[in-house]
């Protein structure tokens, strides 16, 4: 008698134990789904983008020193550095600090001369056309090119025109950025939620619901354009004369959107 007692109370015990387990088991299985897939909630999701206008501040234009000659090509390169290293002075004379100015190319290529051919000419008592002459090397071009960053906006024009009297004889790619854009970037995150929670609660009232935890937030960049110019100076002819010394060019670099987005996942209550 004892004993069928002790067995039924063990069997009793049993299936508490297993009932009890299989509803932790169910819990634990109900909160992982939710915690790594927020849409197992009654969830909406709103967007929302935030933007700042701002001026750039600042300038970027590459540049090239082109010098054009004979064969002498050690007195090519000679006056090519010269020129060159007269304008990487100038520039820092003129307050652009070493890491903003960058040499990125250096290119030697020789001229070819060619000769117009007259195919109908004939060869002494014959008929069959005359070859035409090869192409031979009249001289040799070196290019120096090299990328700056002005970051005083109020020298920007003195530099570039400076540059030309130096002899640069192509100036290309001016262009307006903003150095650090983290500030604004946080002023459009902190616009781009305000808009989002905005949308979210007339969304809520419209529905006729509440609006729970805050499931899920995604941000997105915007563009941020960089604005250009066409070419400042065109690249020279043979002799590579730079203009004579002329009044700076005023230069506006107007302005620029930051643009951010985040989208806002929301339990409905």
């Amino acid at each position: 008698m004892m004993e069928t007692k002790i067995k039924n109370y063990l069997g009793i015990a049993a299936i508490i134990v297993l009932f009890a387990f299989a509803l932790a088991a169910l819990s634990y299985v109900n909160t992982y789904s939710k915690s790594v897939q927020p849409s197992s909630f009654r969830s909406f999701t709103v967007s929302g983008e935030g933007k700042v206008v701002a001026v750039p501040d600042v300038a970027g234009f590459s540049y090239q020193v082109i010098t054009q000659g004979g064969t002498d090509v050690t007195s090519l390169r000679q006056e090519n550095t010269k020129k060159s290293n007269d304008i990487i002075q100038f520039l820092k004379d003129n307050g652009v600090d070493k890491k903003d100015i960058q040499t990125t190319g250096l290119m030697i290529q020789p001229r070819y001369q060619t000769y117009a051919c007259d195919y109908r000419s004939v060869t002494p008592g014959g008929s069959a056309p005359q070859p035409c002459p090869p192409a031979s090397i009249a001289g040799y071009e070196i290019i120096q090119s090299v990328s700056v960053k002005v970051r005083d906006f109020e020298k920007s024009g003195t530099i570039l025109g400076g540059i030309a009297d130096k002899g640069a004889n192509s100036v290309s790619q001016l262009n307006f950025t903003i150095d650090d854009p983290t500030k604004l970037q946080d002023q459009a995150r902190e616009e781009a939620i305000a808009n989002a929670k905005e949308k979210a609660s007339a969304i809520a009232k419209a529905g006729g619901f509440g609006l729970g935890k805050l499931l899920n937030i995604q941000e997105g960049y915007g563009p941020t354009p960089y604005f250009y110019t066409k070419d400042a100076y065109g690249r020279g002819g043979e002799g590579i004369a730079a203009p004579a010394v002329a009044e700076a060019p005023v230069i506006e670099p107007g302005s620029q959107e930051i643009r951010l987005s985040v989208s806002l996942t929301y339990e409905i209550r």
